[in-house]
């Protein structure tokens, strides 16, 4: 009788680690390298000739923190501050979050962030010109880029060329009572400085462990599939998380991963509430936690490889 429940029980725990995941395990080459000893949140990065850049939400540095370096694993050095000013649209002495810096086909680089509108308005997105990737980036038009009013806020913004047509993507708050966070795509213009054309929303917060929250949008093509990176989960958590879900094409159907790629337990506690992530090349950048307040972040860094098109933490041979 024992052997049988054994078997069943056997059985039962399969099947749910088919379907539901199970907590990923610390693989060999997976221990976080720690770039930046100080607040960096939501990382951005980006390659440019002259090296490596990245950006970050404001801090006491600037209302975007800018950082580079000469290679991915650093030295990496803090800057300074990448926006000139504030947007005339946006709340004086509001933060600016997660912002997203791009180079356009003329040469000049695109500054996308997110900040709280005047009077009490929600946060929205806007953009920014400048002339390298350091700025100074100035703000453009005297409303925002994205500022829907059913989203109850419209952040974390992230551009991805395809096809040769310039694409954004960003999260909607949701509301306490209502939907919950959305994350959507938005065509633009080929200047990046309006949107053009209906968006489309790609993943919603539909899971329990989500607590509610999507955010953090990244895209990745591979050959065979596009990627979507999503972080989930309160930022001010632990269990703030990376996650990833996979589609035929941008516009989806995007089906979400059993399994974490980033987590706090599935790192082996190394770092704290892994998410806000960027990938870049064969390098998955994110924050965590630098103390046990949860008062700072700083910038972590992990090798990342594919097999079957799909994402897999670790060195090794991608696929």
């Amino acid at each position: 009788m024992r052997t049988a429940q054994r078997t069943r029980a056997a059985v039962v725990a399969v099947v749910l680690a088919l379907v539901c995941g199970h907590p990923q395990a610390v693989a060999a080459g997976t221990t976080p390298q720690r770039l930046i000893d100080a607040d960096f949140a939501d990382p951005d990065l980006l390659r440019t000739e002259e090296g490596y850049f990245a950006f970050s939400t404001s801090s006491t540095t600037g209302k975007v923190p800018w950082a580079s370096a000469p290679a991915p694993g650093g030295p990496w050095q803090v800057r300074g501050d990448a926006l000139a000013h504030p947007p005339a649209w946006g709340a004086e002495g509001s933060g600016f979050w997660a912002p997203d810096v791009t180079r356009r086909d003329d040469g000049r680089f695109l500054l996308y962030f997110s900040t709280s509108t005047k009077n009490g308005g929600p946060m929205c997105i806007g953009v920014a010109l400048g002339p390298a990737p350091s700025g100074p980036f100035t703000p453009v038009g005297e409303q925002p880029l994205i500022c829907v009013a059913e989203d109850s806020g419209d952040i974390d913004p992230q551009t991805f060329v395809d096809n040769g047509k310039r694409y954004l993507l960003y999260k909607s708050n949701g509301a306490p009572v209502g939907d919950p966070a959305a994350i959507w795509v938005q065509e633009l213009t080929p200047d990046g400085l309006a949107p053009t054309g209906p968006r489309r929303e790609l993943l919603r917060a539909d899971l329990h462990q989500e607590k509610g929250v999507v955010e953090a949008p990244v895209v990745v093509r591979r050959p065979s599939k596009y990627l979507l990176f999503y972080a989930a989960d309160t930022f001010q958590s632990s269990g703030y998380h990376t996650a990833h879900a996979a589609a035929p094409a941008l516009a989806g159907p995007f089906v979400k991963a059993p399994t974490r790629l980033l987590s706090t337990d599935g790192l082996g506690g190394q770092v704290d509430g892994p998410g806000g992530a960027d990938v870049l090349e064969d390098r998955i950048y994110f924050h965590g936690w630098l103390t046990p307040e949860h008062r700072t972040r700083g910038l972590f860094s992990l090798p990342l490889r594919y097999r079957d098109d799909l994402p897999e933490l670790g060195t090794g041979r991608a696929e």
